[in-house]
């Protein structure tokens, strides 16, 4: 009896947790193609598909749903793009952009790709992993968070649920590829979604997606397990979080001798770009190491999900981490 009751708290403290998918570790180095792009379709008011091929119709590296490639543009510029295509495609990448006209011209550049233009791309990579194994699924996508769940729901099946926010229709791509079970939700029509409301219509036990911008996430995650202390929930972002706890800070250029006032709400990215405007980025989240800067000075304040405990003491995401207190002396 002593032994079952120790099996049966075991059980209450494993599966009956609260589970969040933890970051996951992002390969920032891995397969370097050039690819043709094969076609580009408008799928919805500034969003287009580009399906990219390799020359000669070379089989493509294989990847599984949640997965993006770096596309890295002419500009110098380096982004990621899910892939919503067919895994099973072995011959064709596709991905969604959507226009960002008050971003910072990677979108627009992107859409200014045509049919037979050739491309430089790295990956895939994961960070957004399809559990196959739940009992039952629920997908929330906003708007362009459709790219990653909709190779997600193919996958799941019968066993998903997909539930799909957006501004509008006609800003809302691929509704005409989505299983008919598919609760479609625009804005102008049934009014701003209930989020808590939705996700407590998830099974016992059931994994969760969400994908779309910060507010959306927050929400997931503060009321998820409130809900449904059984679930396990996995989120993806397709924009940078607003600093909102922050303190101003100084940095200093160690090359120029330049001081660069951080302030509050921004981040070290944002105030580094005010006096180099060509220094490079990419995810803007912390995740994939394009904006890497040696540190020569000053405590920091990690805030990313990519260095590793040796390159935490004189490296930083400019991104997302911070001073910790006091002057930062960056190797630029």
């Amino acid at each position: 009896m002593r032994a079952i009751g120790l099996a049966v708290d075991v059980y209450k403290k494993v599966f009956t947790r609260p589970v969040i998918s933890p970051p996951q570790p992002v390969r920032h180095t891995g397969f370097d193609l050039d690819l043709t792009i094969e076609s580009v379709r408008a799928e919805a008011a500034d969003v287009v598909s580009l399906v990219l091929t390799r020359p000669g119709g070379a089989v493509l590296p294989a990847w599984r749903p949640g997965s993006h490639i770096d596309v890295f543009l002419e500009s110098g510029r380096q982004r990621q793009y899910s892939l919503c295509g067919d895994p099973r495609d072995r011959h064709r990448y596709r991905i969604a952009v959507r226009r960002i006209e008050d971003g910072d011209g990677g979108s627009s550049e992107m859409h200014t790709l045509r049919s037979g233009d050739r491309v430089r791309i790295r990956g895939p990579r994961n960070a957004f992993t399809f559990v196959e194994t739940a009992p039952s699924y629920l997908f929330v996508a906003a708007g362009i968070g459709i790219t990653p769940i909709l190779p997600m729901v193919r996958a799941a099946g019968a066993r998903g649920r997909l539930v799909y926010l957006g501004r509008s229709r006609d800003t809302m791509p691929f509704l005409d590829e989505l299983p008919a079970t598919c609760e479609i939700r625009p804005d102008d029509e049934v009014g701003t979604s209930d989020i808590p409301a939705l996700l407590a219509t998830a099974a016992p036990g059931a994994a969760v997606y969400v994908c779309g911008p910060p507010p959306v996430i927050d929400l997931a995650r503060r009321t998820l397990f409130a809900l449904n202390p059984t679930a396990s929930l996995h989120t993806e972002l397709f924009s940078a979080r607003a600093v909102t706890d922050g303190r101003e800070f100084d940095m200093v250029l160690a090359r120029s001798g330049e001081t660069v006032r951080v302030a509050a709400t921004e981040t070290a990215l944002d105030a580094l770009r005010r006096v180099q405007p060509d220094v490079v980025f990419s995810c803007r989240q912390g995740f994939c190491g394009t904006c890497k800067t040696r540190v020569l000075g000053g405590e920091i304040d990690h805030r990313d999900r990519l260095l590793t405990p040796d390159e935490r003491p004189d490296h930083l995401l400019t991104c997302v981490s911070r001073s910790a207190g006091g002057v930062l002396t960056l190797d630029l």
